[in-house]
């Protein structure tokens, strides 16, 4: 699992480190792992032109330290001071290596830009000095690799209100930033590399899961196990104006765990989902799990509804399924599965800063509503009500589809009835159903239903490591 911290949790973390190591042992830690990474990424160091952009603090002395260790490799490094204030130990060891101190002409010229001009403890938005100088590296195409994160950025909410550094790699220490895992800062920083530095961290207030997470938590049948034990999903999902959504959802639902599906809606769209699912009853019965949602129009019974969220079945809520939930009722049990848009309808703002806050406003949905609340995007924001976060980041563009997230719906449906907590069905769904996107599009263009198709392939490869 990749976690990430916020800035109060690392700073406590290197105060007590640095607390029992030898003066400047954490920034050699942190400046050897950032040349080493910076030599990789250019696939050689010596004669390389490094334009180290250095503002104060430790962050610019981090930079410094490691453009020491590429001079000493033949690299041509160039500090560009943007501030009175740059680590002086740093400055003098870059100069004694046969470094230099330069300006922004010499940018251009450069096969690389350091950015460390502030740390994670920097607010959003940069000087207008440091805004020129990260101008004119995207003016000449000159890549910048993002010392712990790029400046400019919101470390703890992943938040981007002003202009900031767009990076082509961020290297960082000790642990990920939530500004890593967050759009839109996320797509700020590029593949994040990660140095340990030895930190010792409390529980992170944001987790990714990885391949490895998935196969422990996944429900995989055993020799004793049947149909109903395997888990059945009751499904609420299409009309007559959208019966497409509950094909797709089905077939979602049926790419996952579980042993059976109830369909329950209009005939006419039984029949279609017969057609298409011959596996599938019609009809209630007993479930372990409800999803409810997809494509069902304003035509549905919303008195039914709130009936199953009283009912001791967890459910997932999509789409127009959402409109039965009330801040007063006791959803603790729901999952919530909402895009930008729906969630600014629930919140009652506008799309736009639900956009440009995605973490705030995933965790104020979860606490208003008392559920968990999967909001979907390039990056996944997954927040249950007692405050835990995850995200899910291996999500490819072409997963942008119409229906894409009624196979979603139908999947997490499905790990639900198997047994997971909303917050697991969530973090479980959306990974394999990234994955399986990427597996079906092999980057081209894919169908909500390739995708459906792509789950039981991109789920054994994952479950056989």
């Amino acid at each position: 699992m990749r976690r990430a911290h916020t800035v109060e949790q690392v700073r406590a973390a290197e105060a007590d480190l640095m607390a029992r190591l030898p003066e400047g042992t954490l920034m050699q830690r942190a400046a050897i792992g950032l040349a080493v990474a910076i030599s990789n990424f250019l696939g050689r160091t010596y004669g390389a032109r490094v334009v180290l952009l250095i503002g104060s603090g430790d962050n610019g002395g981090d930079a410094l330290y490691a453009g020491v260790r590429l001079a000493r490799r033949g690299a041509q490094v160039t500090a560009v001071l943007l501030s009175s204030k740059a680590h002086q130990a740093g400055l003098d060891a870059l100069l004694s290596a046969g470094g230099r101190v330069g300006s922004t002409d010499d940018i251009p010229d450069a096969d690389v830009v350091i950015d460390g001009i502030v740390g994670i403890g920097g607010r959003p938005g940069l000087r207008p000095d440091a805004l020129a100088a990260v101008e004119l590296a995207d003016e000449y195409g000159v890549p910048i690799v993002a010392v712990d994160t790029p400046s400019g950025v919101d470390v703890d909410t992943g938040e981007t209100p002003e202009p900031h550094v767009r990076a082509a790699l961020t290297v960082t220490f000790g642990t990920h930033k939530i500004c890593h895992f967050i759009d839109p800062a996320a797509n700020a920083c590029g593949p994040v590399h990660l140095v340990d530095i030895g930190l010792d961290l409390p529980p992170a207030a944001v987790s990714v899961l990885q391949p490895a997470n998935i196969r422990a938590l996944y429900p995989v049948p055993t020799g004793d196990s049947d149909k109903y034990s395997r888990g059945v999903l009751g499904l609420i999902a299409g009309s007559t104006q959208y019966p497409g959504a509950a094909v797709i959802a089905t077939a979602g639902a049926l790419a996952g765990p579980l042993g059976m599906v109830r369909y329950v809606g209009p005939d006419a769209v039984a029949v279609e989902v017969r057609s298409a699912h011959p596996e599938v009853v019609a009809g209630y019965g007993r479930v372990q799990a409800w999803a409810i949602g997809s494509g069902l129009g304003d035509d549905f019974d919303v008195a039914r509804v709130h009936d199953l969220l009283d009912a001791d079945e967890p459910v997932v809520l999509d789409a127009d399924g959402l409109k039965a939930l009330d801040a007063d009722g006791d959803h603790i049990g729901v999952l919530a599965t909402p895009h930008a848009g729906e969630l600014a309808r629930m919140l009652g703002v506008e799309r736009s800063k639900v956009e440009a806050r995605r973490l705030e406003h995933a965790r104020l949905a979860a606490e208003r509503f008392d559920v968990t609340i999967l909001l979907k995007g390039a990056t996944t924001v997954i927040a249950a009500p007692d405050g835990q976060v995850r995200v899910n980041t291996n999500a490819t563009p072409w997963l942008a589809t119409a229906g894409a997230g009624d196979v979603l719906a139908g999947l997490c449906g499905a790990l639900l009835a198997g047994g997971l907590t909303p917050l697991d069905a969530a973090s479980v769904g959306a990974h394999l159903h990234a994955a399986a996107a990427t597996l079906a599009s092999n980057s081209a263009p894919i169908t909500a239903l390739s995708v459906a198709a792509a789950l039981p392939e991109a789920t054994r490869q994952i479950l056989a490591g």
